[in-house]
């Protein structure tokens, strides 16, 4: 498997358990700054489709420019298109942790719902027993 993209704020408590966590778990980790290489329009896309297309799961709606630029109110009358261009281009309106690997696309850190996903991500990846024959 391929190591885990983990979008991260170096300030960020909640980053730096989930990065831990990771390593514990045995996963390789593909760290990246949040705010200088935020997630690609076609990451975030894959992040919507994993949380139901719920747009406000994917944002850091407790971060000062979310407020400043009043995204929640803006939320309903964006595209799609434009709602993954502005995360894409401003990494402080991105929910923090965010990882996005093989058959995993996670937002903020809840380590119960990262380790049943790493879990079915684990299942899917290793071969049944006939395949092995």
């Amino acid at each position: 498997m391929s190591a885990l993209k983990v979008y991260t704020l170096a300030t960020c408590d909640s980053c730096r358990r989930a990065v831990k966590w990771l390593r514990a778990q045995g996963l390789a980790v593909d760290e990246r700054a949040i705010r200088e290489t935020p997630p690609t329009p076609a990451e975030l896309r894959t992040m919507l489709a994993a949380y139901g297309g719920e747009r406000q799961k994917l944002c850091n709606s407790s971060g000062r420019e979310y407020r400043a630029q009043e995204v929640g109110r803006k939320l309903p009358g964006l595209s799609e298109t434009a709602f993954l261009a502005l995360l894409a281009g401003n990494g402080n309106l991105v929910k923090r942790p965010c990882v996005i690997g093989d058959g995993v696309a996670l937002m903020g850190f809840d380590e119960a719902e990262w380790s049943a996903a790493l879990k079915a991500r684990t299942a899917a990846a290793a071969p049944h027993a006939a395949d092995l024959r």
